[in-house]
């Protein structure tokens, strides 16, 4: 959606409702994935695309027919083998769309979400799609730090849920549905509401191209993070050796990242554990934003790191950020075991876990204030 927002804001600041449908799920070979959006306004003029061409002249009519009567709709696309000529995805693929009409009279979230990816502030927009819940509600929810929420799907109880999944879902730059009971118990077969964020992705920046370091890419972009892997020799840095979403740098790490913008949820791995590329990649990073510094090592090697890092003029209160030996303790060995051990640490850094097993912990598995 973000792509037609300008002509969004403008009807939107004349007044004038107009219709928007979204994709809010799709199956096989859908040509648009979730959140793709085309919307109808003043004049019949259309912006946006939910399927390449395939549908937009139902989708067109259903835009009007939501203006008219002011109640959304949930409609489902998909390829017709008795009749190839009838409205539908020719590729073969499924999309399901949520129509509804938008005034600022009946919709204040979708402005305030709209001035929010103006300003480059992360938010997510969640919908209700389907269920006991009214159709079209939104909530927009923006990280803890920024703000609060704005707007309700129904209930105190599922207006929590949602928030503390739209954060999660916003962390990692996700879009997608998620499902409740009512109330916002965790169930499958109650409302479903549609997490729209307005986030890039995350990014993982690995340096050090070894094993350990291929491991750790693949569980990153598992968990939806833009991997970067950087190291200063060709041999080892090739893109072959890493996944296939993962973008491979050869350049010196210290230079690499002093040239790279980084924030509060960039994730930072250290996996030379060779002084002349780690202590000084180790002190641009801990001088800039990051949400974890981890550095492999045993603990010889991190002491001898530290004593490195001091001597160059790192503050303790900078060191206190590098997280090292990193991981948390599992017993790993191979380097998935290893990545797996990393990835643990990030998330409950992010999160506030505490790393034991939860059978050795009693409340809440999800407290309210982790969202």
């Amino acid at each position: 959606m973000r792509e037609i927002l300008p002509a969004l804001e403008r009807w939107y600041a004349a007044g004038v409702p107009f219709g928007l449908a979204e994709v809010v799920a799709v199956s096989r070979s859908a040509p648009r994935g979730p959140g793709a959006a085309m919307a109808v306004g003043p004049g019949d003029e259309v912006v946006g695309s939910v399927s390449g061409g395939c549908v937009e002249g139902a989708v067109f009519e259903l835009a009007q027919e939501v203006v008219t009567s002011g109640e959304a709709r949930l409609e489902t696309f998909g390829y017709s083998d008795e009749d190839a000529f009838a409205v539908g995805l020719t590729c073969g693929g499924e999309i399901t769309l949520l129509v509804r009409p938008v005034t600022p009279a009946s919709d204040p979230v979708f402005g305030a979400v709209a001035a929010s990816v103006d300003r480059g502030e992360p938010v997510t927009m969640a919908t209700v799609v389907d269920g006991p819940a009214p159709r079209g509600a939104a909530l927009a929810v923006w990280p803890r730090a920024v703000a609060g929420t704005l707007g309700t799907l129904g209930t105190t109880g599922l207006d929590a849920a949602v928030t503390a999944d739209a954060r999660g879902e916003l962390a990692l730059g996700a879009t997608g549905s998620r499902h409740y009971g009512p109330h916002g118990e965790r169930r499958e077969d109650a409302v479903t509401v549609f997490l729209h964020s307005f986030a890039p992705p995350p990014r993982m920046l690995v340096f050090g191209a070894i094993d350990y370091a291929a491991a750790v890419a693949r569980i990153g972009d598992f968990l939806g993070y833009r991997v970067t892997v950087c190291d200063a020799r060709p041999v080892f840095a090739t893109p072959k050796r890493f996944p296939a979403g993962a973008e491979v740098v050869v350049d010196w790490p210290h230079r690499y990242l002093s040239g790279t913008e980084t924030d509060g949820r960039t994730v930072i791995c250290v996996l030379t554990h060779d002084p002349k590329f780690d202590v000084p990649l180790l002190e641009e990073a801990l001088r800039r934003p990051a949400a974890y510094i981890g550095a492999m090592g045993s603990r010889r090697t991190h002491d001898e790191r530290r004593k490195r890092l001091t001597e160059a003029g790192i503050t303790e209160d900078e060191l206190s950020r590098l997280r090292s030996p990193l991981g948390l303790d599992l017993g790993a060995r191979t380097p998935e075991e290893v990545a797996v051990s990393v990835a643990a640490e990030i998330v409950a850094l992010r999160w506030g876990g505490s790393g034991v097993p939860l059978t050795a912990t009693a409340g809440d598995i999800h407290p309210a204030g982790a969202s």
